[in-house]
């Protein structure tokens, strides 16, 4: 088992009114699996999904990384595991717009202290393996929708993480587009065993899964 929650809940208070993102929430993944959370705008994906990649504290509940519980941490040993385990691909890309795909994806290998020949070597093998040989030294502006989210699976296998977060990854791209994204997101399952967690709205993504989680009004139905 990759993680765990237990009775996960997460509230904001928004003026006087209190709302709850997620509500006891109860779930699990586990290794090398490919599951989506399948659910509409405002149904608490992105919320579950920050608090399972240890972004965010639950207002109760917990959630479980490798069977240890992550509410015992410190701040330092919470970021500490999403460095070396957890990699984040996000809907919007979230890339450097100032620097090039090799430099983007370098960086999450600089933040680990890699020793920049070997952040050099294996951001270049990485962007070869997502198909972008030909774009290491074009800036996000550069690239098409595609390409960027291309590149961003990229940053997020470079600690070579055993968990993959994916919120809304084709949320953003053109039909055919969002399903060459989400064979490749498969291909890491299969091949390379990692655990892909994906929130989506997308019913080809969630067909595609092993394990499908419904989530409505912050609740798995």
């Amino acid at each position: 088992m990759i993680a765990k929650t237990q009775e996960l809940t997460r509230m904001y208070r928004l003026g006087a009114s209190v709302i709850v993102a997620v509500n006891k929430v109860n779930l699990e993944v586990k290794e090398a699996a490919f599951v989506s959370i399948v659910g509409p705008s405002g149904s608490g994906k992105t919320t579950l999904l920050n608090l399972i990649g240890l972004n965010d504290r639950p207002t109760s509940g917990k959630v479980f990384f490798k069977s240890e519980d992550t509410s015992l941490l410190t701040d330092k040993e919470r970021r500490k595991i999403r460095l070396q385990n957890i990699g984040f691909v996000f809907q919007t890309f979230n890339l450097l717009p100032t620097l090039t795909a090799l430099e983007n994806v370098e960086l999450p290998l600089a933040l680990a202290k890699v020793p920049p020949k070997l952040q050099r070597e294996k951001a270049i093998q990485l962007l070869e393996a997502v198909g972008l040989s030909d774009r290491l030294q074009h800036r996000p502006k550069e690239l098409s929708s595609g390409e960027m989210q291309r590149v961003a699976i990229a940053r997020a296998l470079a600690n070579n993480p055993c968990l993959i977060l994916a919120d809304e990854p084709t949320g953003e791209l053109d039909s055919e587009t969002g399903y060459e994204i989400t064979k490749l997101l498969l291909s890491l399952c299969r091949k390379h065993k990692t655990t892909v967690v994906v929130a989506t709205h997308d019913e080809r993504v969630a067909k595609a899964s092993d394990v499908k989680y419904s989530i409505r009004d912050g609740m798995i139905t």
